[in-house]
């Protein structure tokens, strides 16, 4: 746990790219006692997250900062603008995506903490172009995620969204 005052400025701090999803760490697992992380996620227009999906071993919560977010929820569909919040439980299938034609940022409450150290290993595993497969699989089994990778080409379709 962190002993002092953090501040990062804007701009700053570790962060990578996962194809249309960014991911900037600003609070770790460790920082926190465990008990939450906190990542920034700049999102490309009309770029979709990830494929529907579920975490089996914590919460999430995104504050929308800048531009218009879409979120499935189960099968509620909603929309986000700056100073809405959404929140995504364990264990219910979502996705998110940039509804707009600008760039969007939400931040994302991880709770608890953990789930923030699978966006580190993708972002080193993408550093050199899209990982194998099975390396992915093996990642999100390690994290307890699911992921639905056919619900891509409808969420793309229905919602006029690329997945990078």
């Amino acid at each position: 746990m962190t002993d002092g005052a953090k501040i990062i400025a804007a701009g700053e701090g570790r962060s990578g790219r996962l194809g249309g999803l960014g991911v900037r760490f600003m609070v770790s697992g460790e920082e926190s006692g465990g008990g939450f992380a906190l990542v920034e996620h700049p999102l490309a227009p009309r770029a979709l997250a990830a494929p529907m999906h579920r975490h089996s071993r914590e919460d999430e919560y995104s504050f929308i900062l800048e531009g218009r977010v879409g979120a499935k929820l189960g099968d509620e569909v909603i929309f986000g603008e700056p100073g809405d919040f959404i929140f995504k439980p364990r264990d219910q299938w979502h996705t998110f995506w940039n509804a707009g034609d600008t760039e969007a940022r939400l931040l994302e409450i991880i709770s608890p903490a953990g789930f923030e150290k699978y966006f580190e290993e993708l972002v080193k595993l993408f550093v050199s172009g899209r990982p194998p497969m099975e390396v992915l699989a093996e990642v999100r089994g390690r994290y307890g995620l699911e992921t639905d990778p056919g619900s891509i080409a409808g969420l793309v379709a229905e919602h006029g969204v690329v997945f990078e």
